[in-house]
C-alpha cells in the first residue's frame, strides 16, 4: 500500500486531535518573517548581481584607460558604468547610453553588459537587433574618425568578425538567461497550477465521503424514526386517555413528516452507485476471500452490534487497503487485523514490500485514503498511515464502538 500521490490539505492523516490540526492552520509569529525573507532572497541576489556588473565595468575601463586619454572620454566610460545601475529596468536606454562611451571611450564591456540584460528582457524584440548593430558599429568604427579611415581593409575585415563577436556573445548569454528565467518562471506556475488541482481533489474526496456517510446515516435514522413513528401510532391505539392520544399522534405526525423531509434530502444525494447493499464488517470474510491478494485475516472480540456506520466503515478500509496491495505491492502478504475495544474497533491492516514492481491499473472508483480519512475524523476515530521498517506500508483506524 502506499499514499503516493495523495495530498490531503488542511488533514494530517494520522492526527488525531482535530484541534491540532486547526492549530496547524493558523499562522505563526514567525511565518510571515520567514515569507518576508524569502522574498528578499531574489532582491539581495539582484543588487548583488548588479554591483558585480558594476564593478567588472569599472575595473574594464581603469585597466585599459591610458593615463593621456581625452577627459572627455573618461567621463564618457564613467557614464557608460554608471547607466547600468538601471539596466534591469530600462535595458534599451542603458544600451543607448553606454554607445558613446564605448565608440567614444573605453567602456566595451559595459556596452556588452547592457546588450545582454537587454536580449534577456526583450529576447528577440526590435531592440536586441538595434543594440547589437550599435554595439557591432562601436567596435568597427575606430576613434576618432580620420584614424578609422586610414585603416586598411584587412584591418576592417578584422575589426567586423571582433564586433559580431562583441555584439553576438551577450545576446547568446542574455537568451539563454531569459529563456531560463521564462522557463522557471512557467515551472513555478505548473507548480502552483498542480497544487490547487491537488487541494480541489483533496476537498472533492472528502465531501464524496461526507455523502456517502450522510447516505448511509440515512438508513439508520430512518430505521429509528419509523420505529418512533410505530410506537407512538400503537400508544394512540390501546391508550383512553385523550391527552396521551393527542401527544402520541401529534408524535407519530412529526415523525412521519421528519422521515419524508429526510428521505427527500438524501435523495438529492443518493446516486445509482448506492443502490447496492450496505458494506458489513461481517462479510469481511468474503472480501478477503474474494480477493487475489495473500491475506493473513485476525478478528478479535468484535462486538455483535456494531453502529452501521463503523461497521460500513472498517469494511471500506479493509477493502481499499487491499485494493492499495494489489496496486502497489504486488505479490506482498497482506495482514488484516481487526479488533475490538471496550469502546472502539481497531482495524489495521499491513504489507510487506513488494516482490516486483508494482503495475499501472486504474483507479478504484474513488474510494482512497484520502476519503478513508475524512470518513474516520466525521465519525470521531482516527486514521493512521505510514511506511514500515521492512519496506511495507501500514494502515490504522479507530472507530468509536458505542452507538
Amino acid at each position: 500500500m502506499t499514499t503516493e500521490g495523495i495530498s490531503i490539505p488542511e488533514v494530517s492523516v494520522g492526527d488525531p486531535d482535530p484541534m491540532a490540526r486547526d492549530r496547524s492552520r493558523r499562522p505563526t509569529a514567525t511565518a510571515a518573517p520567514r515569507e518576508t525573507a524569502l522574498r528578499r532572497k531574489p532582491a539581495v541576489r539582484g543588487l548583488a548581481v548588479d554591483a558585480l556588473a558594476i564593478l567588472i565595468a569599472v575595473l574594464d575601463v581603469w585597466l585599459v584607460i591610458p593615463e593621456q586619454a581625452e577627459p572627455y572620454s573618461v567621463y564618457l566610460s564613467a557614464a557608460s558604468c554608471v547607466a547600468l545601475v538601471a539596466r534591469r529596468w530600462l535595458p534599451f536606454t542603458v544600451v543607448l547610453a553606454t554607445v558613446p562611451g564605448f565608440l567614444a571611450g573605453w567602456a566595451q564591456l559595459a556596452a556588452m553588459i547592457a546588450l545582454g540584460s537587454l536580449a534577456a528582457k526583450k529576447q528577440s524584440h526590435w531592440q536586441v537587433f538595434l543594440g547589437a548593430g550599435l554595439v557591432w558599429l562601436c567596435r568597427f568604427v575606430l576613434w576618432p574618425l580620420p584614424d578609422f579611415f586610414e585603416l586598411g581593409w584587412r584591418e576592417h575585415i578584422l575589426d567586423s568578425i571582433y564586433g559580431i563577436i562583441v555584439a553576438g556573445m551577450p545576446i547568446a548569454i542574455g537568451l539563454l538567461i531569459g529563456a531560463r528565467t521564462e522557463l522557471s518562471a512557467r515551472l513555478a506556475e505548473l507548480a502552483r497550477s498542480r497544487d490547487r488541482e491537488r487541494q480541489l481533489h483533496a476537498q472533492a474526496v472528502r465531501a464524496e465521503e461526507r455523502a456517502r456517510l450522510a447516505r448511509e446515516m440515512h438508513d439508520v435514522v430512518s430505521h429509528d424514526i419509523t420505529l418512533i413513528a410505530m410506537q407512538a401510532g400503537a400508544l394512540a391505539s390501546v391508550e383512553n386517555n385523550e391527552e396521551v392520544q393527542t401527544t402520541a399522534a401529534t408524535i407519530r405526525k412529526l415523525s412521519t413528516h421528519t422521515l419524508e423531509e429526510l428521505r427527500a434530502l438524501v435523495g438529492v444525494l443518493r446516486s445509482g452507485a448506492d443502490d447496492g447493499p450496505r458494506p458489513d464488517l461481517r462479510d469481511i470474510e468474503a472480501l478477503v476471500s474474494g480477493t487475489d491478494v495473500p491475506v493473513r485475516l485476525a478478528v478479535e472480540r468484535v462486538p455483535e452490534q456494531l453502529p452501521p456506520e463503523v461497521s460500513a466503515a472498517a469494511y471500506r478500509t479493509v477493502q481499499e487497503c487491499l485494493t492499495n496491495v494489489r496496486k502497489h505491492a504486488p505479490g506482498a502478504t497482506a495482514f488484516v487485523t481487526v479488533r475490538g475495544a471496550p469502546d472502539e474497533l481497531r482495524v489495521e491492516v499491513r504489507n510487506a514490500a513488494p516482490s516486483h514492481p508494482g503495475e499501472e491499473l486504474p483507479s478504484g472508483g474513488g474510494f482512497g485514503l484520502a476519503g478513508l480519512a475524512e470518513r474516520a475524523r466525521l465519525l470521531g476515530g482516527t486514521f493512521e498511515t505510514g511506511h514500515t521498517e521492512d519496506g511495507g506500508f501500514r494502515v490504522s483506524a479507530r472507530y468509536p464502538a458505542v452507538p
